[in-house]
């Protein structure tokens, strides 16, 4: 062992602070490397190791090669958090979503808090046919009498209402749709959209294979968090709406060609 371990093994209270502060970093990023974790907090490898097998052994943590996720989805308490603390973002991307989308459109929906706040700012609408494997968003959808509603039968996750089963994407397949209205877990430094769960990744890449035009709607916290599964990239994409795009992203996203909607300035100023 060397002195490096030695240190950051021999405190107890170092060593249960360290990771403590390594699982809230991996409850905002999703993902981290070894190596990553090893430069963060100063330590070797090995020692990064160390704590991933500590944490895994609580059920907090699932290793992966070369580093670890967060082992479990987000449970309904932090969802309910992220809907209140975020509310405003999402607010203001929801209204900007819904100038996009004209009356008559047919759209497929995804799920998730951000995908709830445009049902919401699209019931002023009429004649949209929407096709979505969220039930929270298919039951503010159905407060719209003028709205024709499909969803796929199957078994409802509790903690976001989202409804799958074996062909769900094989049900999506069937339908065309003018626009797609998609939100992620976390944009990275590359530029790839990813999500937490394979499931509904699934259910997403089918229902962009069969529309005209992607919109991915996310408020600004997304941009620099990482997921386990790869959906795409921000040149899928067609419109971009969110409240703001860091500084880091914003030359990516101006060579993609993407045309941005930003709910932090006019958005007839918006590219």
């Amino acid at each position: 062992m060397t002195q490096l371990d030695e240190y950051a093994q021999g405190d107890g209270t170092k060593k249960s602070n360290r990771q403590a502060e390594l699982l809230r970093l991996l409850e905002r990023s999703h993902y981290l490397s070894i190596e990553e974790i090893a430069e963060r907090f100063a330590v070797t490898t090995q020692t990064a190791r160390r704590d991933i097998v500590a944490l895994e052994a609580t059920g907090q943590v699932r290793r992966l090669h070369g580093g670890a996720t967060i082992a479990t989805p987000v449970d309904a308490v932090t969802r309910r958090q992220r809907r209140i603390e975020n509310a405003s973002q999402k607010a203001r991307v929801a209204a900007l979503v819904a100038q996009v989308i004209p009356d008559g459109a047919a759209i497929f929906m995804d799920t998730g808090t951000t995908c709830e706040a445009i049902a919401y700012a699209l019931l002023q609408r009429r004649d949209l046919r929407i096709v979505t494997y969220s039930l929270r968003v298919a039951t503010i959808f159905s407060e719209n009498s003028n709205f024709a509603l499909a969803i796929p039968g199957g078994f409802v996750r509790p903690v976001d209402g989202g409804v799958f089963r074996e062909d769900t994407a094989d049900y999506i397949r069937r339908f065309k749709f003018d626009f797609a209205v998609i939100s992620v877990s976390g944009i990275d430094q590359a530029g790839d959209i990813c999500d937490d769960d394979l499931a509904e990744v699934s259910a997403v890449t089918a229902a962009l294979a069969q529309t005209e035009r992607t919109i991915l709607a996310v408020d600004s916290t997304k941009f620099g968090k990482r997921a386990l599964v790869r959906l795409g990239s921000l040149e899928d994409v067609d419109i971009l709406v969110s409240d703001d795009i860091p500084a880091p992203f914003r030359d990516r996203v101006h060579r993609s060609g993407i045309e941005t909607r930003v709910a932090a300035v006019d958005a007839a100023a918006a590219s």
